[in-house]
């Protein structure tokens, strides 16, 4: 699943630079104003941080909610505490896109993450000429090489990468290219299973000063203990958002 959902992504970014160049993405990405400081957003406190996901589909779970206005939803996000917002960039089967990511950061004052199977430099220039402040990168998609070069190009743009993992490996991995936010996904991208404890397995391995991103398999507010209790400094929350009142919701996980 991993593999064909990247190959898709980097096709269809093949398609869009057939009408814009890469000099023209690089001299838009170049041009825009300077990136959010993520680090400092995310920075751990004494509560739990989340990343609020503005996220229609997805490949396990079907339609979500169908988002007429995702700059409607961020402000909601905003109003109620998030500390930064996720914006599903991919098209086939998470139905986002970068017009998302651009009305969602012209709605808000947060950094805002693209998220989406990013495999080549084109689809980083593409993040920062959308106003990305971070871009997601998924060690188990990339070689080591492209990852570390992908990592580099997203901090020169002034961007943070949010480097994501699933085993001990891929945080070794991570911690070897120097990454500064790691983010342990509970859902395997090959069979799409859960395992909520993945990040408390893991956690002890991520470096010292490294802000600690839990993902996926958040329903409640309990889910967020669940993480917090393990260690992370920041919950990142989609779907358990967009099928249900955000505010509420966002308020519930923020007592945590």
């Amino acid at each position: 699943m991993l593999s064909d959902l990247t190959a898709g992504a980097v096709a269809d970014a093949e398609a869009r630079r057939e009408h814009r160049p890469l000099h023209i993405v690089e001299a838009e990405a170049l041009a825009r104003p300077a990136a959010i400081d993520a680090l400092e957003a995310l920075s751990p406190s004494d509560r739990v941080k989340i990343i609020a996901e503005v996220k229609r589909a997805s490949p396990s779970r079907g339609d979500l909610a169908e988002i007429r206005d995702p700059a409607a939803l961020a402000r909601l996000y905003e109003q109620g505490g998030a500390s930064a917002i996720s914006v599903l960039t991919e098209g086939r089967r998470f139905k986002g896109s970068l017009a998302d990511l651009e009305s969602v950061r012209a709605a808000v004052s947060l950094p805002v993450l693209r998220k989406d199977f990013i495999a080549e430099p084109y689809q980083v220039f593409e993040a920062r000429a959308a106003g990305a402040d971070l871009v997601l990168l998924i060690v188990a998609a990339l070689e080591q090489a492209t990852l570390a070069e992908l990592h580099t190009l997203i901090g020169e743009l002034g961007m943070t990468a949010l480097v994501e993992t699933h085993s001990a490996d891929e945080v070794a991995r991570a911690a070897d290219i120097g990454a500064r936010v790691i983010g342990v996904n509970a859902r395997d991208l090959s069979t799409f299973e859960l395992d909520r404890d993945l990040f408390g397995s893991l956690a002890g391995q991520i470096p010292a000063g490294a802000v600690k991103i839990a993902e996926s398999a958040v329903k409640t507010a309990e889910d967020v203990a669940h993480y917090r209790s393990a260690g992370a400094d920041v919950v990142l929350v989609g779907e358990a958002l967009v099928t249900s009142d955000p505010l509420k919701t966002l308020s519930d996980f923020r007592l945590v």
